[in-house]
């Protein structure tokens, strides 16, 4: 082979094909062509068996190539692609699958914490900004004057509180005992509706029945004194605005005094279903000079 096409492979892959005088059939050697000599007349191949040299007049052929890799890569059949395929495909279903039931429990979660929380806030404005108000109390007294029979506590709604309903209002007496009143339909009335005391409202026009002689240790009465818009009256809610007195029977709940004598200390609450209830601590006076006496 001439010099000038030998150097040009120097430095590459090669396929040579050789051919020893007298022998029939040629060999191949493949490696990289390291160094030419022309002068010895030898080639310097670097092949898997190592560096060795091949003499120039047995070439017959040199042909540059890509080395192959030391490992050979095992061949998969169709059928085998086709089985790794369809388990890639199940697992990445089963990932896709457990994602979704994931993102939907997280979302599901989300979303009843959000309402729950809504609905804690809500409450919670409510507790907060909701309640009663006692803005006075006052006792009726037997004609003796030594006992109050009755007991009429003066109610309106807080600022900014939401409606009331009156039926679920609660009205508690701590004297000895602690007792528990309600509201009765059956005693509710509204105020001077024949130009009487308070004390003295019938339970309905032109009845000779007042409403304090229903009263009992389970009930009390209930007057609304200012109901605009009858809300009271009609539907038992009482709203801004309003105000209503709560009448308790001191001589039924303190049956072993025939009522409340005079230097004597009660308390209690008027608790409506939702917010703030209004808390109550009196002593009576040392002496009853009036039927009717201011205990607030």
């Amino acid at each position: 082979m001439e010099k000038k096409y030998m150097e040009r492979l120097v430095g590459k892959y090669c396929k040579i094909v050789t051919k020893e005088p007298g022998e029939e059939r040629a060999s191949v050697v493949t490696g990289i062509l390291e160094d030419v000599d022309y002068k010895d007349g030898f080639i310097l191949v670097d092949s898997e068996q190592g560096l060795g040299c091949l003499r120039i007049n047995t070439i017959v052929a040199i042909k540059p190539g890509r080395k192959r890799p030391e490992e050979k890569t095992k061949d998969i059949k169709k059928d085998e692609k086709g089985f790794v395929g369809i388990g890639t495909l199940i697992v990445f279903i089963a990932m896709i699958l457990i994602a979704a039931v994931a993102a939907s429990v997280l979302i599901t979660t989300s979303e009843h914490l959000q309402r729950r929380a809504q609905s804690v806030g809500l409450n919670t404005i409510r507790e907060v900004s909701s309640g009663l108000v006692i803005d006075d109390i006052v006792g009726y007294t037997n004609a003796e004057k030594t006992r109050i029979e009755y007991i009429a506590f003066q109610l309106r709604p807080r600022a900014g509180s939401q409606d009331f309903d009156m039926e679920l209002i609660t009205l508690s007496l701590l004297y000895d005992e602690l007792h528990v009143t309600k509201f009765d339909a059956a005693m509710l009335q509204n105020v001077n509706i024949d130009n009487q005391s308070v004390f003295f409202t019938p339970n309905e026009t032109g009845s000779s029945t007042w409403l304090i002689n229903l009263t009992n240790t389970t009930r009390f009465a209930t007057i609304a004194i200012h109901d605009y818009d009858n809300s009271i009256m009609n539907t038992y809610g009482m709203n801004d605005g309003d105000r209503a007195l709560l009448i308790l029977n001191a001589t039924a709940l303190i049956p072993g005094e025939n009522g409340l004598a005079t230097r004597k200390t009660i308390s209690g609450e008027v608790r409506p279903e939702t917010g703030a209830g209004g808390i109550y601590e009196i002593t009576t006076p040392a002496v009853y000079s009036e039927r009717v006496v201011d205990l607030w």
